[in-house]
Formats: structure tokens, C-alpha cells, sequence
């Protein structure tokens, strides 16, 4: 891990990943991560040199499609500021890295030490924009290592004033979280909070109320834009952006750049993904992207016997419209 851009290449913008830890301490019973691999065993990531090599513009088989200063998506697959930081400090030297190169980020977090010094002072010195995942305070005993939902308000309350936003992650969102959720809206706004991003809970087994979507069980459409049009009309009474990161609903959101930063100078991401796509908007391929052996990272999309060995021969703008057929 470290840096890399993985298979949600096809999906978001901003699909270059940061992870200074493997695992995660938080114990989220919901974590998709665990899912997929054993998260209980925190590992430390010492992959400053790797951030320096990226944000001086070297880039990777997996990131060459990339020539300009997208902005690092921290925290994809673990949390850079859980408890173990304080042991091994991983994301600290990684911030400093940050804060020397001004190299922009969004940073996704539930921890408590985002707020803490010294990591409070070198984010009001970085280009940063920081995401704090909170849903609910009925959730907060499926989170039994992180911080609460009210002391994650908190939080936000304090960094907010440093860093260019804070954006309320509302991922993982369930129906039955959704009057709690507008009742701590206006706690949001006072934090300082800029805008909520929301996204449903996938299960890996069906539950009451869910549907088969791929290789996951999720809410129906119905359910999911029912409650989303009406959090978003209670987000905009009370001046907070609303984005919604369901891929199949992402119009409803004030822009298709679900990660709340698409409008920041210097924060451009990729509007060339299937995502865009399918909703018309007009984004197009650079001529980087034109390139033949730019279409390394859909290695981890398109996983056929075979494929590294075509996508060798491939741009990333041939394997993003062939993704793209397949996502419609």
C-alpha cells in the first residue's frame, strides 16, 4: 500500500490513495476493509519516501495516466490518525512532507488525534481538507474504538477554523439513522462543518429492506433517494453542501465530486470516470491518458486470466470507455 490508485479508479475522482497504516484499530463492525482482509493486526506504513516521490511528480505504472497535482486521497483502507498513530507516528512524518510541498489532500478520519497537537497546528499549515465520518449516535456501539458521534462534532468544532473544509462523512448511512441524522444538522453547522457527503451501508448477506446490488446487498434506489431528497432539503435550509457518494444517485448531490472539494483552487480530481459518464457530463480524456501503457490500474477492475497482459497494449482512456460499458 502507501500510494496507489485502485480499482475505485473507475468511480471517483480522486482515486489516488494514501494509507500510512495497514488495519485499523477502530473496530468498526460495519468496516467494508474487514471484509476483505484481516484489519485486527495493525502494521505501520513508513512510505514518507514514496509521498515525497509522488508529489515531486514521479509517478508509478499504476498513477502514470496522472500529470497534474491530483489531490491524495488519505485514509482509503485504514485511519491515519486511530490510537496507534501515537506509537508510530507514520502519519505525522507524512504531514510534514505535506506541509513542506503544500501537495493537496482530503483526508478521511474518525479519529480523535486530527484534533490534537501537534497534527491540529500542521494541518492549518497544509493544503488540506479534512473528512470526519460521522452517521449517527445510534452507530456509536458498532464503533467501540473511535471516538463518539458527539465528541466527533467536537472535533470538528476545532479544526474546521484550519484547514479549508471539514466535510461530515455520513458513510455508513441506514434508514433508520435518518431522523437522528437531520436532528444533529444544525449541531454540524455549528461546528463549523461545511457539507455532508452520504452513502449506504452495503451488507455482504441480505438484511430486512435490502437488494442484491453486484456482490453486495444495499437499499433500494427508492429508499435510498426518498431519504436523501429529504436530508438534502434540511442540509440546504441551514446552508450546509450536500453530496451524495451512491454511485447510481450521484445527481442528487450538488456536484458528481462526491468528496466535497471539486470547487477548491488546486483541487482538481478526475472527471473522466465511468460515474461521469453514465450522467453526460462532457468530461474528456487528457492526452496523458491517450497514452498506451497508461492502463495499469484497472488491473484491480478487470481481473480476467489475461488481462495484465492486455492492458499493456492499452491507454487509460480505452480501458475507461470499456469500463464505462459496462457500469451503464
Amino acid at each position: 500500500m502507501g500510494v496507489e490508485c485502485g480499482s475505485q479508479v473507475i468511480l471517483c475522482e480522486y482515486p489516488i490513495r494514501l494509507d500510512t497504516y495497514e488495519g485499523c484499530s477502530h473496530d468498526c463492525r460495519y468496516c467494508f476493509a474487514r471484509m476483505k482482509r484481516d484489519i485486527a493486526n495493525v502494521k505501520p506504513l513508513h512510505c514518507v519516501e514514496q509521498v515525497k516521490r509522488f508529489v515531486s511528480g514521479k509517478r508509478t505504472s499504476g498513477t502514470n495516466w496522472c500529470d497534474w497535482d491530483i489531490p491524495l486521497h488519505w485514509g482509503g483502507l485504514s485511519d491515519p490518525f486511530q490510537p496507534e498513530e501515537e506509537k508510530h507516528r507514520c502519519t505525522l512524518e507524512v504531514l510534514k512532507v505535506l506541509k513542506e510541498t503544500q501537495y493537496p489532500f482530503i483526508v478521511s478520519t474518525k479519529g480523535r488525534l486530527v484534533a490534537e497537537e501537534p497534527y491540529l497546528t500542521l494541518l492549518s499549515e497544509c493544503n488540506a481538507v479534512v473528512q470526519i465520518s460521522m452517521t449517527s449516535p445510534l452507530l456509536d456501539k458498532l464503533e467501540k474504538g473511535a471516538p463518539t458521534f458527539k465528541e466527533r462534532i467536537e472535533m470538528a468544532e476545532k479544526v474546521s477554523p484550519k484547514v479549508k473544509r471539514v466535510i461530515a462523512r455520513v458513510q455508513p448511512y441506514l434508514p433508520q439513522c435518518k431522523q437522528t441524522l437531520i436532528k444533529a444538522l444544525p449541531d454540524m453547522k455549528r461546528a463549523g462543518i461545511y457539507g455532508i457527503t452520504i452513502e449506504g451501508m452495503k451488507f455482504k448477506k441480505k438484511k430486512p429492506g435490502t437488494v442484491r446490488f453486484g456482490g453486495d446487498w444495499a437499499y433500494p434506489d427508492d429508499t435510498l433517494k426518498r431519504d436523501y431528497l429529504e436530508i438534502r432539503s434540511h442540509c440546504r435550509e441551514l446552508g450546509l453542501a450536500f453530496w451524495c457518494a451512491e454511485n447510481r444517485l450521484r445527481s442528487l448531490g450538488d456536484s458528481t465530486a462526491c468528496c466535497g472539494c471539486g470547487d477548491i483552487p488546486g483541487f482538481e480530481g478526475n472527471p473522466f470516470n465511468c460515474v461521469s459518464i453514465k450522467n453526460g457530463s462532457g468530461a474528456v480524456a487528457t492526452d496523458k491518458m491517450r497514452q498506451k501503457g497508461t492502463a495499469y490500474c484497472f488491473k484491480s477492475v478487470h481481473q480476467d486470466a489475461g488481462t495484465p497482459e492486455l492492458i499493456k497494449e492499452k491507454s487509460f482512456h480505452e480501458m475507461m470507455q470499456d469500463s464505462a460499458k459496462m457500469f451503464i
